[in-house]
């Protein structure tokens, strides 16, 4: 029976504290006196499982096992940083990169602007895509005047959904507020180093054949207008990209920060999600599966249940709710 109990003791796994440095990306140097807060599923939602303050060194450690979707994560400057832990991989000396953040936009800019037009009966649904890229080291938070500003038709009565994706993060609903300019909204999201997401979904009254007028007004580097195939768009300052090998779906780039097109034809719900699926084209227009919002598409179910509860999982931590204690230590 000792044998036997001591075998099994042997076997066990070892208790592994989650240990780590907390690295300022914009200094390349260890931070200290950071808050490192560890969050987890619960039964009842994503709950708080303790807290450490990081040493001179910028070092902590927190004595909890990797136990389910796990997240460890700091809050400086009003922007959240969170470092993914799975069950299986090490959660000794890992990284937890921030940044101090600044309310200029330095480096960060509109990459990639992709505007899907979808006319389905009565209506466009319209799906926006925003890259932004920050290549600078300075997370850009702009609480009072937003981040990224867009332009909603009135047609749309001021409804819209909005998700974020920080870069290797996961998608975050966002809410829309009015700006002083008409038909301009802003959200306040912090971009960081890196490429940032941004995704509007939104539909307006449309009458096949009618003019439909946009605006863009986030000093994008490249705007592309896409409708799928079975769909005719016609207009001004459009250069033709062509077509999507797979889908056919069809690609304009826009030519200055507005545009008028008419619209013939319509797409089924049953197509509309078809022209998600797609690869990128060799001739380096965008890839169609980058256009739809991945916060309102379908998921398919290829994925095995357990993979799609760990990510649901980490949606729900991501989305809750931080209060920012940190006291900034010497950079």
């Amino acid at each position: 029976m000792k044998t036997l109990l001591a075998l099994a003791l042997a076997c066990a796994p070892a208790f592994a504290a989650i240990t780590g440095t907390v690295i300022n990306g914009t200094t390349g140097q260890p931070q200290s006196g950071i808050t490192v807060s560890l969050m987890r599923m619960g039964q009842a939602g994503p709950e708080p499982a303790g807290d450490v303050k990081a040493d001179a060194q910028g070092k902590f450690k927190l004595d909890q096992p990797v136990q389910g979707p796990t997240l460890v994560r700091a809050t400086v400057d009003g922007v959240t940083y969170n470092k993914v832990l799975v069950p299986g991989t090490p959660s000794e000396n890992i990284t937890l990169e921030i940044y101090n953040s600044s309310k200029q936009p330095g480096e960060s800019k509109v990459s990639k602007h992709m505007i899907l037009l979808e006319p389905t009966g009565q209506e466009v649904v319209v799906n926006e895509a925003y890259i932004v890229s920050n290549t600078g080291k300075t997370a850009w938070n702009d609480p009072a005047d937003g981040t990224l500003h867009f332009f909603l038709p009135a047609g749309a009565q001021g409804k819209v959904q909005v998700g974020a994706t920080p870069p290797g993060g996961q998608p975050l609903p966002q809410t829309a507020q009015k700006t002083n300019e008409k038909d301009v909204y802003k959200i306040n999201f912090a971009m960081r180093p890196g490429d940032t997401r941004v995704d509007l979904t939104y539909s307006v009254p449309y009458k096949e054949g009618a003019t439909y007028a946009g605006k863009v007004v986030s000093k994008d580097d490249n705007t592309y207008l896409i409708v799928p195939n079975g769909v005719t768009l016609k207009g001004d300052n459009l250069g033709d990209l062509g077509a999507e090998p797979r889908t056919q779906a069809h690609i304009y780039g826009l030519k200055g920060n507005e545009y008028e097109v008419q619209l013939t034809g319509s797409v089924s719900t049953r197509n509309s999600e078809a022209s998600t699926d797609s690869a990128g084209n060799q001739d380096g227009s965008p890839p169609i599966q980058q256009i739809m919002p991945r916060l309102y598409t379908n998921v398919r179910v290829i994925l095995p249940l357990a993979l799609g509860i760990l990510a649901l999982g980490f949606v729900l931590l991501y989305r809750a709710p931080v209060k920012e204690t940190n006291e900034r230590g010497r950079r």
